[in-house]
C-alpha cells in the first residue's frame, strides 16, 4: 500500500526532505517505523527506538499499534518544547 510520509522540524532536516510516498506492508505505526528504520543511515538514526518521536495518522496524534491503511497521511515530528 501506498502512504504519504511527512517529516518535520528536525526530522525533517536531518533526512533532507519534507515528505515522500512510502510503499509499506505494515499494519502500524510500529511496522511503518520498523521498515523505514531498516532503510539504515539518516532514518535508523533520526527514528531509534528510544528517540523522542511523536506520529500522527491523518493528522490524529498516534500510538505504536494505531492501524495505517492505504492513501494514509503519516507525519513524524519531534516532541515539541515551550518556555
Amino acid at each position: 500500500m501506498n502512504l504519504q510520509v511527512r517529516y518535520f522540524a528536525s526530522i525533517r532536516e536531518a533526512l533532507g526532505l519534507s515528505s515522500e510516498m512510502v510503499e509499506s506492508h505494515a499494519r502500524d505505526v510500529a511496522g511503518l517505523l520498523n521498515e523505514l528504520r531498516a532503510r539504515g543511515g539518516a532514518y535508523a538514526e533520526v527514528l531509534a527506538e528510544g528517540r523522542p518521536v511523536r506520529v500522527a495518522v491523518n493528522q490524529v496524534m498516534a500510538t505504536p499499534s494505531t492501524p495505517v491503511a492505504a492513501g494514509a497521511e503519516v507525519g513524524f515530528f519531534p516532541p515539541v518544547t515551550g518556555g
